[in-house]
């Protein structure tokens, strides 16, 4: 895909401040710190477009960023980081779940694991969710560079089998692996939309 514009939009803290235009968006899940922006920016070959921080738990509201004039990637809130309150973690749940339930827009889910560990039960609760509410989404296991080729076989393996009613691709920001496929199912899932 030729990015040829890429632009934060804005930062939505509750639903009346969601993006109100009918353009589809992909929106990115995943826990905190698994490497949701160096991915959004791996994509869009930008480097601090969508803010990267050594704090786990720094996104605290649905994010919107407009690609290509046509459609939105949504990075929402990381789940699943200790150091937060508890009211604050249910916050996100909330708003996450709300954002999942209601949004017409939402042409593909892309949940993303850490490659190097398997799935957290948030992660399975997550994943259980989109399989059981039907919603049109991916596994992406990132940080594929971190591994050796047969370690990280066998993790996708693992990952697969954990979550075996889901697509599971890998994906490096670093080296751009996965990129080429990522784009591609990202493409189809906009062409199906509606």
């Amino acid at each position: 895909m030729k990015i040829t514009s890429a632009e934060f939009v804005k930062s939505a803290f509750n639903r009346e401040h969601w993006v109100d235009d009918l353009r589809p968006e992909i929106a990115f899940l995943g826990r905190s710190n698994v490497g949701k922006s160096s991915l959004i920016n791996s994509l869009l070959n930008r480097k601090g477009l969508a803010r990267t921080s050594n704090t786990p738990g720094r996104t605290q509201s649905i994010n919107y960023f407009l690609i290509n004039d046509e459609f939105y990637f949504v990075d929402l809130p990381g789940y699943g980081y200790a150091k937060v309150s508890k009211a604050m973690r249910s916050d996100w749940g909330t708003m996450a779940e709300e954002y999942l339930s209601a949004r017409e827009q939402l042409a593909l889910c892309i949940q993303l694991i850490d490659v190097r560990h398997e799935p957290t039960r948030l992660d399975l609760q997550l994943n259980e969710w989109l399989n059981f509410h039907q919603k049109p989404h991916i596994v992406v296991a990132t940080k594929a560079d971190k591994l050796s080729k047969n370690q990280l076989a066998k993790q996708v393996k693992a990952i697969r089998l954990s979550l075996a009613d889901s697509t599971v691709e890998i994906y490096s920001s670093e080296t751009g692996k996965g990129k080429e496929e990522l784009w591609s199912t990202i493409q189809s899932a906009i062409s199906r939309w509606p």
